[in-house]
């Protein structure tokens, strides 16, 4: 992909403070690790129980100059910013930005600590993205999910758990932690997750029609190579050797595609009502 703008005013980088390193112990340790496997998960409650970093985190707004991956993942934030104008206009709303913080090893926020090993995430306590952007190393090496329109693909997904959180989605889900079985919200979390796949491929549709970008040939098809990598059904089956579907979070390989793929060939948000459909 080619982005020609000037990039996101919402990116914050705290990167040079380092934020410290988190100690992780116990069975804390062993659902970071897990989490760090499949990237998007709704950290409230997770995170918070991580034990505090040591030092300070020296945060400045924007992004240097002189670092492309940093200045990618700011234009790739502002094509979300302006495809999510146009989508909450349409629905007589206003769209609120989100901030994108970057980090290294470790950060605070106000869903609590997080470890790099999480992966990329949002919290809908403070409505900002977070990544270490060794992340996208570990996408490459260890998934085999290479290129740049599969790091925007990441970006995009977090962003639609921030249009999920704005829209009231991600709350319904929250409500419901609890109040049905763990088999069942698994299954709720899978259908939330699945739809901020169908997001991203509404935002790739969406971005093409804008100015400052352009999509290259094989873009997609790196999008849908990080989602087929990332499915619940193959992570599980390279960690175990066994695949438990009751347990999944996010949805399988084939899931995963298959949402994406839907919102970048519909554009159209009605489309994307995973909680009601049967094709999951």
């Amino acid at each position: 992909m080619q982005w020609f703008g000037k990039g996101s005013n919402n990116v914050e980088d705290g990167r040079s403070g380092g934020g410290g390193k988190t100690v992780l112990g116990g069975g804390i340790g062993i659902i970071i690790v897990v989490l760090g496997l499949i990237f998007g998960k709704d950290l409230t409650g997770v995170v918070s129980q991580i034990p505090a970093t040591t030092g300070t985190e020296e945060v400045k707004q924007g992004v240097p100059a002189n670092d492309p991956q940093a200045r990618f993942v700011s234009g790739v934030l502002e094509s979300t910013e302006q495809v999510w104008d146009k989508e909450f206009q349409a629905m007589g709303k206003q769209y609120e930005y989100p901030k994108l913080r970057l980090f290294r090893n470790a950060v605070q926020t106000a869903c609590g600590n997080a470890s790099a090993n999480v992966g990329p995430f949002y919290c809908p306590g403070d409505r900002k993205v977070y990544i270490d952007l060794s992340f996208y190393d570990e996408l490459k090496n260890r998934f085999g999910a290479a290129g740049d329109f599969a790091q925007a693909y990441v970006i995009a997904h977090e962003v639609g758990h921030h249009v999920q959180n704005l829209l009231g989605i991600s709350e319904k889900l929250d409500q419901a932690r609890g109040q049905v079985s763990e088999k069942e919200y698994n299954r709720l979390s899978v259908k939330l997750e699945l739809q901020a796949d169908f997001f991203a491929g509404l935002w790739a549709h969406n971005a093409q029609n804008l100015k400052d970008f352009k999509l290259d040939e094989g873009d997609i098809e790196e999008a849908l190579t990080a989602a087929n990598a990332i499915g619940d059904d193959k992570l599980q089956k390279q960690a175990t050797g066994d695949v438990q579907p009751d347990s999944f979070t996010h949805g399988t390989s084939a899931q995963r595609m298959y949402w994406f793929k839907k919102g970048f060939e519909t554009g159209d948000i009605k489309q994307g009502d995973t909680f009601n459909s049967n094709n999951l």
